[in-house]
């Protein structure tokens, strides 16, 4: 089995690497290809990656290659996870929507609309590129926004599941305050890719007993801490919100608290750094532990169980994953994407049935569907009116003179990632 990672110079990337070498029964990769452009970078992950592998005694080996066509040729699934702009263009996403009173963060609202313009691109090429090597391959998509960047790729007719570390945190964190294995939670989980909601905590499966009323009651204040929301708000909801959804709930103090404390991409890059440094001692040959404070919580672990279940190797029968709506959300279209449980096998993912939503939740799915497609429309073709009219149907921005102003700063700030712009 060969698997390949697009944007494995990633400081995360030994997290996953971790993973791989962790549960190779599960998925036993024979070869794993770190793609990337950035050689310095790459030449340290890959070093560590090897080491991890050896005191782990993994037999698979390790290339590394800034080639994307030798990279990803003869991969029987491909990972992306790249960040086109690097922290650089982050750090502009979570600052400039902030001089309008907009939230300025990677994935949500402009700062959101901006990455989704330089990545969809980018990660169509590359999705071209595997196909002419090996139309067979399934993609995984870690690259945010995933819910637009699985969309176009679905639409560009590939073999795509999205993949979002969220829903796992909140299995292992339930599993934690119920003192039951992470593999005995399911979760009732639905909505848009950054937009979900816990809506049942099922124990043995799908059709297992609900305790998420006495997972609230019992243990309401550490998730809402969790989540930097007031009890009282998870209380009169009911269900439990993803930590993105506060953007919406909260968002004028969200503002102020950004306002008032250094950027995450400024942390993350300062991490980075130092990450970078670690990684170049021979010596190391596990992740580091400051490798925790750098996001993505599980990945490793979510993205071996899809690759696994993808490829017929086992895997979770039941996976949270973006994929195709197909009346799942019967207020959505067909072609948008969902980010739901799903039946995952070597056919791909298919939904389960989710009951009907409470208008709370469907509309506002129903206003960032919206949004995604015009986002989506704009990645796609171009031209600073469809950038003005995403950003005028997004409901953290939503006014006439915010999209406007909002608009010249996205072009102002990354003209040098736009082609057209």
């Amino acid at each position: 089995m060969k698997l390949a990672v697009v944007g494995g110079g990633s400081t995360y990337t030994p997290e996953l690497i971790d993973g791989f070498a962790r549960l190779r029964d599960t998925l036993p990769i024979e070869e794993l290809v770190l793609v990337d452009p950035a050689a310095d970078r790459l030449e340290l992950v890959g070093g560590l990656a090897r080491r991890i592998f050896a005191k782990q005694g993994h037999p698979g080996r390790i290339v590394t290659t800034s080639d994307v066509d030798a990279g990803v040729a003869d991969a029987d699934a491909v990972l992306l996870q790249l960040r086109v702009g690097g922290q650089a263009a982050r750090q502009q996403d979570e600052t400039w929507p902030l001089e309008c009173g907009c939230v300025g963060q990677e994935t949500t609202g402009a700062g959101g609309l901006a990455k989704a313009l330089r990545t969809v691109p980018v990660v169509l090429d590359i999705a071209e590129r595997v196909r002419r090597t090996n139309p067979n391959a399934w993609i995984i998509d870690f690259t945010n926004p995933v819910g637009i960047v699985t969309r176009a790729l679905l639409q560009a007719g590939h073999k795509a599941v999205g993949l979002c570390n969220v829903a796992i945190g909140f299995q292992r964190k339930f599993a934690r305050l119920l003192d039951v294995a992470p593999g005995e939670v399911h979760l009732d989980h639905v909505g848009l890719n950054h937009l979900t909601w816990e809506t049942g905590v099922r124990i043995g499966g799908p059709g297992g007993d609900d305790v998420l009323p006495k997972l609230l009651e019992q243990h309401g204040d550490a998730v809402a801490e969790d989540l930097h929301m007031p009890r009282e708000l998870v209380d009169r909801l009911g269900v439990v919100p993803s930590y993105y959804l506060r953007y919406y709930y909260q968002h004028d103090a969200v503002v102020e608290e950004l306002r008032t404390k250094p950027s995450r991409a400024a942390e993350v890059a300062a991490m980075e750094r130092e990450l970078l440094a670690m990684y170049g001692d021979p010596a190391l040959d596990e992740k580091p532990e400051l490798l925790a404070g750098r996001g993505g919580a599980f990945y490793s672990e979510a993205a071996v169980d899809l690759a696994a279940s993808l490829l017929g190797n086992g895997g979770s029968p039941y996976q949270v994953v973006n994929t195709v709506n197909n009346g799942t959300l019967p207020f959505l279209p067909d072609d948008a994407v969902v980010e739901v449980q799903a039946a995952v096998d070597g056919s791909g993912a298919k939904p389960l049935a989710v009951p009907a939503l409470d208008p709370l939740y469907s509309g506002l799915i129903a206003n960032v569907t919206a949004y995604e497609d015009l986002a989506l429309d704009a990645a796609l073709r171009g031209g600073r009116d469809r950038v003005f009219k995403a950003l005028l149907a997004h409901p953290l921005v939503g006014q006439y003179a915010y999209a406007e102003r909002l608009t010249d700063s996205l072009l102002a700030h990354n003209r040098e990632h736009l082609a057209w712009a």
